[in-house]
């Protein structure tokens, strides 16, 4: 699996037997983010098999405890395995005083650097970005600033027929030219690159939609996304629910990956008050079919 999104935590506010809080563990071209980190986070990775020492980013879409109170346990428990490498973190504006005062007053003292980038109000821009993947933030509609994200790989090499190469006596060192979709000359004769390598797989996209009210921006921010996590604490029945606390229904959600023509939908954050997301699912297929609802500990494959 070279892009797939681990389900640590999938419920809302309230945890319940069987759904934490927020969290995701993002595997991306061998690079490792966590998006939010509710309560009992460090738990799910550990339960699940996962080295949290990899974790190189965390992106925190809100300051509503249930996206961010593991945090600081997870940061305390890297530094008693030994972790030395620094760690970047993006969120609002008040995580680092949060994270850093807990760490003061309990005299809590970690091995490794916090790097920490502020997501102002409103903002939509570019986070991370290294020569296979790019994360950004883009704004969404919530009681508290609040941040949705979207991970995209970057374009691919053309994949290198070797053995077809070899046979022709295509010198190794063209091989990176060729993959780079350049042509070369070697002893006088063109070698193309299309001859010898074929189009790599188009890169794959995943976006993360916290806490909501529905705004039609929100498809404008994720469009044509390969596969679309969006929060939908609600059924129908307590719409109104929705609108008071700026969150959203299995609809709104649906609504949104209509508008921005996505792929796949999942549902997530769901109220304690559903044992599972059967009905949210029927809610949603009225108007987008590609729909489910998301379980703590799923792996979903993104490619």
């Amino acid at each position: 699996m070279e892009f797939s999104v681990t389900i640590l935590g999938s419920g809302s506010a309230v945890p319940t037997s069987r759904r934490n809080p927020s969290a995701q563990y993002i595997q991306c071209r061998n690079r490792h983010f966590l998006i939010d980190c509710g309560e009992g986070s460090q738990m799910q990775i550990r339960k699940l098999g996962i080295n949290f020492q990899r974790i190189t980013d965390v992106f925190i879409s809100h300051l509503h405890g249930d996206h961010y109170f593991g945090l600081v346990g997870l940061l305390s428990t890297m530094h008693l395995m030994g972790r030395v490498k620094p760690i970047r973190i993006y969120g609002p504006d008040g995580l680092q005083k949060i994270i850093e005062l807990q760490l003061e007053v309990s005299k809590g003292k970690l091995s490794f650097e916090r790097i920490y980038s502020t997501i102002l109000d409103g903002e939509n821009k570019l986070l991370f970005e290294d020569d296979k993947v790019e994360v950004s933030c883009f704004p969404l509609r919530h009681k508290i600033p609040t941040s949705g994200f979207l991970i995209k790989e970057k374009d691919r090499e053309r994949k290198l027929l070797g053995e077809k190469a070899r046979q022709d006596g295509v010198r190794i060192e063209f091989f990176h030219k060729l993959k780079a979709g350049q042509d070369v000359e070697q002893d006088g004769q063109l070698i193309r690159s299309s001859d010898y390598t074929i189009t790599a797989p188009k890169p794959c996209s995943y976006a993360y939609c916290s806490d909501t009210a529905y705004q039609k921006s929100t498809a404008d921010f994720v469009k044509e996304a390969d596969v679309l996590y969006h929060e939908a604490t609600f059924t129908e029945m307590l719409k109104d629910r929705a609108k008071a606390t700026r969150h959203s229904t299995a609809k709104d959600a649906a609504k949104v990956a209509s508008e921005a023509n996505v792929k796949q939908l999942l549902l997530g954050h769901l109220s304690a008050r559903y044992d599972d997301g059967e009905t949210h699912v029927l809610e949603a297929k009225e108007i987008f079919e590609n729909v489910r609802y998301v379980e703590d500990g799923e792996v979903i494959v993104i490619r």
